[in-house]
């Protein structure tokens, strides 16, 4: 069967995966406020239940990154997220055909499942596959599918109005089958990861697989016998080792890895990015259609995205992610002490504001549209900063025999706290209010605290070498020197100082003397 090796095009059509979790946030949070959903499903001011349903996709994607390291290690990156696909379509359908709660948070738990496999398991495929030079780029394309899939709209009517029919959330839960089926028939033509088919020695298999998608197809080319190499070193190496993928997880060299991980997911999670209330947060504000404004922040987040796939490579991952946190702290901040200064407890005489408990005295509209203001800068700054980098980080940082198991762990820590959120953020917003503002604002100064004594800079450096950048000894602010050596054994293999000795079943890189 003929497959595609274009790393972009690979790397790009296989975040349709995280562009799934992007349509599960849009017609969940799209549907919040129509009146299709409140009057069929009846949820009203328990903000629990509400809570419960919303919470059921990300506890699925809870179990799902958990279960994504067994099938990815023993099936390979692209079957795992082949299977997810179908879990994917029943999910959507039980959603669809929904009679009530129970059916509707089923369905969102076998979706959830999916989106757990894909979101831990497309990263991982994105940086096995993409040359060092634009790991960051491509691995960020997972973060713009997944605002892309925000961008659902609402149908039927529209919020306003009250004889709005069912097929104001059935559709949009039944059209995201569509491009779970489009990638699930797209990945037949995908070729395994390199470095999977080396872990389970099918070396001929990785040569041909590295040299289609670095070398033009010639298995000769010096960066594609330099990477090979590198895989192969490494793969000893680890080999040679004892202990069991489990064990090494364990060691302290790994396990600061692994802690790293899954603290840049949970502070991604935590640093208030939680767009299923969003139209929430808009109405308190009284300033125009909350639907429309919350669009309009989902617009912002994909367009904004662009800048981090674009500059991540140039830029690097750490000024990235301690900018993001410092900008988004700065932020929430602000927008709290206009909502302590400027609100005041509901009184619920507006039929329409019976979810919240707190919004901005009608005498202070410039404050309302500061809040708007401020939510847009907040988002942006997420979008070119933390959002594609939580996901890019992790997926390069771990050594191949712990790399599925360590970002499986790493995203399950993402789906943890979005869980969470999902279920406390609405008895929050109605028992605390504009303080909760203050709490993510802390939370993302204590993340970029965090960040900046533990997270050293990987950009330039080949998965192989990320042992160099982690275990040399010096805090994280300071700047490894030494360039890559993937491009130092290119330079020499392309000048003959490396006798190519091809057998059987690989092909041994050996320096001569």
């Amino acid at each position: 069967m003929k497959k595609f090796y274009n790393v972009y095009f690979l790397c790009g059509f296989i975040t349709i995966g995280g562009g799934l979790f992007g349509f599960d946030i849009s017609s969940m949070s799209g549907v919040l406020g129509t009146a299709a959903y409140n009057n069929y499903f009846k949820v009203g001011s328990g903000q629990y239940k509400q809570g419960g349903i919303t919470a059921a996709m990300p506890f699925g994607s809870l179990a799902g990154s958990l279960v994504s390291s067994f099938l990815a290690d023993r099936y390979s990156r692209v079957t795992a997220i082949q299977l997810s696909t179908i879990l994917w379509v029943i999910g959507s359908i039980f959603m669809a055909a929904a009679n009530g709660i129970a059916l509707l948070v089923v369905g969102r738990v076998v979706a959830g499942i999916c989106i757990g496999i894909a979101s831990a398991m497309v990263p991982v495929y994105q940086a096995e596959v993409a040359p060092k030079e634009i790991r960051g780029r491509v691995i960020s394309l997972q973060q713009w599918a997944i605002t892309w899939g925000i961008l659902i709209h609402n149908i039927d009517g529209g919020p306003e109005n009250p004889t709005q029919g069912t097929a104001a959330f059935r559709i949009p839960w039944g059209v995201q089958i569509v491009p779970a089926v489009i990638l699930f028939i797209g990945l037949f033509f995908f070729p395994k990861s390199p470095r999977w088919l080396a872990s389970k020695d099918r070396w001929e298999e990785c040569l041909e697989v590295l040299a289609n998608l670095h070398g033009n197809g010639d298995k000769h080319h010096p960066k594609v016998l330099a990477e090979y190499h590198e895989i192969q070193e490494a793969l000893q190496l680890e080999s040679a080792q004892s202990t069991t993928s489990y064990q090494e997880l364990a060691k302290p060299r790994i396990a600061k890895r692994v802690f790293l991980g899954m603290s840049l997911q949970m502070w991604s999670q935590l640093s208030g990015i939680e767009l299923y209330y969003i139209v929430y947060i808009m109405q308190s504000t009284g300033t125009g259609s909350p639907l429309l404004t919350a669009s309009i922040q989902y617009i912002l987040n994909t367009a904004l995205t662009l800048p981090a796939i674009l500059f991540l490579d140039k830029v690097g991952r750490r000024p990235a992610i301690l900018g993001g946190f410092f900008m988004q702290a700065v932020f929430l901040y602000i927008e709290g002490g206009l909502q302590a200064a400027y609100g005041e407890p509901n009184d619920f005489s507006d039929p329409n504001l019976q979810a919240i408990t707190w919004v901005i005295k009608k005498s202070a509209p410039g404050a309302g549209k500061g809040i708007i203001a401020l939510s847009y800068l907040f988002v942006c700054s997420f979008a070119t900063t933390i959002g594609p980098t939580s996901w890019t980080y992790p997926a390069e940082i771990y050594p191949a025999k712990v790399r599925a198991k360590a970002v499986s762990l790493a995203t399950a820590a993402n789906w943890t706290w979005n869980c969470l959120l999902a279920l406390f953020v609405p008895p929050l917003l109605w028992s605390i209010n504009w303080k909760m503002y203050m709490i993510f604002a802390a939370f993302n100064t204590a993340a970029c605290i965090h960040m900046f004594f533990t997270a050293p800079e990987t950009k330039n450096f080949t998965l192989e070498e990320m042992d160099d950048v982690f275990d040399r000894g010096v805090p994280a602010w300071r700047k490894l020197e030494k360039g890559s050596r993937l491009d130092e054994l290119q330079q020499e293999i392309a000048h003959g100082k490396h006798a190519i000795t091809e057998t059987a079943t690989a092909v041994e890189v050996e320096k001569t003397v």
